[in-house]
């Protein structure tokens, strides 16, 4: 695995960065985070393995990582949001890992390091992962001549928790939720969702994530309003799902109504179930479920939004 450097750029600096090098940071706010309240005491705690982020919480602080294609170079990006149950980001196994493999493809990848929802640090806990994926969005998009970018080949990848921010902006990308300084659009032209927790339903949601997001006491309101199969309608992007027969964390319903739901409005979609693998097998674990990083580079083929 090729190991890179991390460094922390500003967004001024970026105008006139040189793209030569292959990966590196920007805040995502470069000025006032919107939402948000000051808390000292609330610090950003990263678990380091091999000099690698392997996870982080207490996320108030957002950055996009970029990791540029060296060959095979296509005019496609990749917004990663990586999972952890709006509590923590797995961000080596479900981002950093992942970035790789589409630059690979010749994608340009970014992983988002998202805020975690918490009233500790937010007004809004609901809107925060919202907040900064449209911003995310809206930001490559208005530098997508200097990446050589298509501004209509910008899509989104999101893993457990990550797949719920990622099927949100993909049903409520016109949702006023910030002051916006980029006038570009935050629809995502395609998502991928892998073991996505679709729901805030009782039954079918994921607990940890529904609590985390709305809280433990959300009204009837704001759980059909997250629940993103709920959402869909004929402008929703084309997606691709996968997800494990056996997963007790996340139910493969999610996936499955969020199907259906696309199909019922015409949206394309492509859905890939797997007889086992659990819950957060990444790019994939010893099992069936490891064919599905083969089933998406087809279906980006498919799409153009990769060329071989």
């Amino acid at each position: 695995m090729q190991f890179y450097k991390y460094f922390t750029i500003t967004f001024f600096v970026l105008l006139g960065f040189s793209l030569n090098a292959q990966n590196f940071t920007v805040d995502l706010w470069q000025k006032s985070i919107p939402n948000s309240i000051e808390n000292e005491d609330y610090i950003e705690n990263s678990e380091i393995e091999n000099g690698r982020m392997r996870s982080v919480s207490q996320v108030s602080t957002p950055t996009l990582t970029a990791f540029i294609p060296t060959k095979n170079v296509s005019k496609t990006a990749v917004i990663i949001c990586p999972g952890g149950g709006y509590t923590h980001l797995a961000m080596e196994k479900e981002g950093y890992k992942v970035a790789e493999w589409l630059s690979g493809l010749g994608i340009h990848a970014f992983v988002l390091k998202y805020r975690m929802p918490t009233s500790q640090t937010m007004k809004q806990t609901e809107i925060g992962p919202l907040q900064d994926i449209q911003r995310a969005v809206r930001m490559v998009r208005a530098k997508a001549k200097q990446f050589n970018i298509e501004i209509e080949r910008v899509g989104v990848l999101g893993f457990s928790a990550g797949g719920h921010l990622a099927s949100t902006i993909a049903t409520h990308y016109d949702d006023k939720v910030y002051d916006q300084e980029f006038k570009e659009s935050a629809r995502p032209d395609f998502s991928i969702l892998v073991y996505p927790v679709i729901s805030m339903k009782k039954g079918i949601t994921h607990e940890g994530s529904k609590n985390a997001l709305l809280g433990e006491n959300a009204s009837a309101k704001l759980i059909v309003d997250f629940s993103n199969e709920t959402q869909v309608n004929a402008n929703t992007p084309p997606t691709f799902l996968v997800h494990a027969t056996d997963d007790q964390a996340v139910p493969v319903e999610n996936s499955i109504n969020y199907y259906l739901q696309l199909k019922k409005f015409g949206v394309e979609a492509e859905m890939h179930i797997y007889k086992d693998g659990g819950h957060g097998f990444g790019l994939g674990r010893k099992g069936t479920h490891t064919q599905w990083p083969n089933a998406l580079e087809n279906w980006l083929l498919t799409y153009r939004f990769i060329q071989k």
